[in-house]
């Protein structure tokens, strides 16, 4: 179902700037489609047999990247799965199919010691910790109280008990060690317009530099606490090049034991990642990184990147 455009304006530096970097009416027609909802399936509290049974109605439909994760695609148009039992219980979690791809290339283990640098509201930390069946420690980090409020509640919901929240600025951690470090990082949200036209809106050239900025203060001392052999995935749900491909740039070049590893995830599109772009080079290495458009595979937006400390 395509959403209404008709009130909406798109700033022609805003078209310029897509139009170079994807191919415009696609990513446009894909960027107003209300995406299909989508669950995963909560294994620290039921299994996917239990769910089918449980809600065979809701035409779940497998997700082809996420053996955990389904489309719904109810006859009658019902959106409404929230409202369920099984969503209070927390057996499931309503979370976007492109938003389950970051953990899943994480790979977090039962027994280790991870963090969550950007977790609110939680969708990606549950998922990280049922991927550790919640063996291990699981630090779980944000920085504003209302954001720590849903973290918190989706935590418990889910039945997760592994996991300990702290509230503070990223760039503040320092002195930990972890075997696999997330960093979900604040960006402009280029990739997600379906879910938030306001995005539009406020994009501007000047929020992008900032942005990019943030991120790189965020990265930086994140890779510093990863153990040696250990991995850092850093994701954004933005297309902008200065918020992912550049950023990634910046880390190997600060870092000369920092090293990409390609993902492979099987059944998903993808898109080449962004070399060059207003003049600026970026390390041949960033192709290894994860780009996904919205027209790729009618999702969000996501850029992911697979980093190991040698």
């Amino acid at each position: 179902m395509a959403i209404d455009t008709s009130k909406i304006q798109i700033k022609e530096a805003f078209k310029e700037r897509y139009s170079r970097l994807t191919d415009w009416e696609e990513f446009k027609k894909s960027s107003f489609q209300r995406l299909k909802r989508c669950i995963r399936i909560n294994t620290l509290k039921s299994n996917v047999a239990e769910i089918k049974r449980r809600m065979p109605d809701w035409g779940l439909k497998q997700i082809p990247w996420c053996k955990e994760g389904f489309w719904i695609e109810h006859s009658t148009g019902r959106r409404d799965i929230g409202n369920t039992l099984e969503h209070t219980l927390g057996y499931i979690y309503v979370q976007e199919a492109a938003s389950m791809i970051p953990p899943l290339v994480l790979g977090a283990k039962p027994g280790e010691h991870v963090l969550d640098l950007c977790a609110a509201p939680g969708s990606k930390t549950s998922q990280i910790a049922q991927d550790m069946e919640n063996k291990g420690i699981l630090v779980a980090n944000d920085y504003k109280g209302d954001r720590m409020a849903s973290l918190g509640i989706n935590i418990q919901r889910c039945g997760i008990t592994n996991c300990v929240l702290t509230m503070m600025q990223g760039q503040r951690i320092k002195e930990l060690e972890f075997d696999r470090i997330l960093v979900d990082a604040p960006c402009s949200g280029t990739g997600t317009i379906c879910k938030s036209l306001g995005t539009l809106r406020i994009w501007n050239a000047n929020m992008i530099k900032r942005l990019s900025r943030i991120q790189k203060s965020l990265i930086e001392p994140a890779f510093k606490c990863l153990k040696k052999g250990g991995t850092m995935v850093y994701s954004t749900c933005t297309m902008e090049p200065e918020e992912d491909e550049e950023v990634i740039d910046y880390l190997l070049r600060e870092f000369e034991n920092a090293k990409l590893e390609a993902i492979e995830l099987k059944g998903l599109n993808k898109s080449e990642p962004i070399t060059e772009f207003d003049g600026k080079s970026y390390n041949p290495e960033v192709k290894k990184c994860l780009r996904i458009w919205p027209q790729d595979n009618e999702t969000e937006g996501f850029f992911v990147a697979k980093i190991r400390k040698s």
